[in-house]
């Protein structure tokens, strides 16, 4: 029998050991596999095979991936170096890098140590799983609470971001993570104030100290935009407001910077109520300032406590839940302050592109898409439009 043809590649090794006093033959395999992007020198794949057959396999899955230019070269990268070098190349804003670096703590918490050319999807399947149900251990060793489709699917969508840049430097055959199928949302109907509810919280907030504050959530302001708007960025004799800063809470540290986007940054009109609430707030805390002398704070804040210091931005909203209890009135967040007055703005007959510009929106899409919610009056206002068409037009037919 004619002995068997080798290819270059694979070379039969006899080892010194042996069994049953036969020597133990192993295919070493030895392959081209590109070049070291370091040292620019000739990169090889060995390994040794118990049989022929399992050599020439992995020969030939590897020649093929090396053609298709989908071979990369193994590598000890772990997931949390991996995620701790894609945050350190990130050009964005702290609050951006604080939700980038929120929704990877997980991912980094149960995967760190592993390589991340191991990572698979069926580990993120069951991440995603541990998310939903809150057993997920913190690095800490807590529990971390149960997420919800709005947080286990941005962290999909930035994990794959890093996994996504692996694989364009050659490190990753493929992104797992975009093989993941993503949680479906619960849509649930934004709550806004009808106007009577409006009108009551601004009755009952005209003996609370924070009155101003109520005004420019429903006049449309962010909860950043409020805890951050200085004096300086108020006119209120010519009756403007300019929204120029921004102050928020990520991971419970107060960051503060330029407005969410260029169209965030805005100047508007005051109403007449807007400004006397915030003329008051003035004079209030001009008699605060002489008070309490050295020991105010630096006052540069319309939004802030009794001794001049700006609240954290989370102490504004449980205030404002304080004041929904107060007025006797739906208990909604804080943001839905906002959606309230866009709301109600459509509902008056503003133009869509006039409150998008009002409220910062990139686009009046994104406004009608977000903001404009139906409500049980304005229903029903509806209802009573068409039955007075109705009627109309029976008459008109009767007589």
């Amino acid at each position: 029998m004619a002995r068997q043809q080798l290819p270059p590649q694979i070379k039969k090794v006899e080892l010194a050991r042996k069994v049953r006093g036969r020597p133990v033959v192993r295919y070493q395999l030895t392959v081209d596999i590109g070049t070291d992007p370091v040292t620019g020198g000739r990169k090889q794949y060995r390994k040794r095979f118990d049989s022929l057959d399992d050599a020439k396999d992995k020969l030939s899955e590897l020649q093929n991936d090396v053609a298709r230019g989908t071979h990369v070269h193994r590598s000890t990268l772990t997931v949390e170096q991996a995620c701790a070098d894609w945050l350190a190349g990130r050009r964005v804003r702290p609050t951006t890098l604080g939700a980038y670096t929120h929704a990877l703590q997980p991912v980094r918490d149960m995967y760190g140590g592993l390589a991340v050319q191991k990572l698979t999807k069926r580990d993120i399947d069951d991440l995603v799983s541990a998310l939903l149900a809150g057993t997920v251990i913190k690095s800490d060793g807590t529990p971390r609470k149960a997420w919800t489709a709005n947080t286990v699917n941005p962290m999909l969508n930035v994990l794959s971001s890093v996994l996504s840049g692996l694989v364009k430097q050659g490190q990753l055959v493929r992104d797992v993570a975009a093989l993941v199928d993503r949680v479906p949302r619960q849509k649930k109907e934004m709550r806004t104030f009808t106007e009577d509810e409006v009108r009551t919280l601004l009755e009952v907030a005209a003996t609370d100290r924070n009155e101003h504050a109520w005004h420019l959530a429903l006049s449309g302001l962010r909860r950043g935009e409020i805890a951050g708007l200085k004096w300086e960025h108020l006119d209120l004799e010519a009756g403007t407001i300019t929204i120029a800063n921004n102050r928020v809470s990520v991971n419970g540290k107060v960051s503060e910077g330029e407005p969410k986007s260029t169209r965030s940054a805005r100047t508007l009109p005051l109403t007449p109520a807007l400004t006397a609430a915030l003329k008051a707030a003035r004079t209030r805390q001009a008699r605060e300032r002489l008070r309490l002398g050295e020991a105010y704070g630096p006052g540069t804040y319309v939004v802030c406590d009794e001794a001049g210091r700006p609240y954290h931005p989370d102490t504004i909203s449980d205030f404002w839940r304080e004041m929904c209890t107060r007025s006797g009135v739906s208990q909604i967040r804080l943001h839905d302050a906002r959606h309230t007055c866009g709301t109600l703005m459509h509902l008056q007959g503003v133009p869509i592109v006039v409150i998008s510009a009002w409220l910062g929106h990139a686009d009046a899409a994104f406004t009608m898409r977000t903001y404009m919610h139906s409500q049980n009056d304005a229903l029903a206002d509806a209802a009573r439009i068409l039955q007075r068409t109705v009627t109309n037009r029976d008459n008109s037919t009767g007589s």
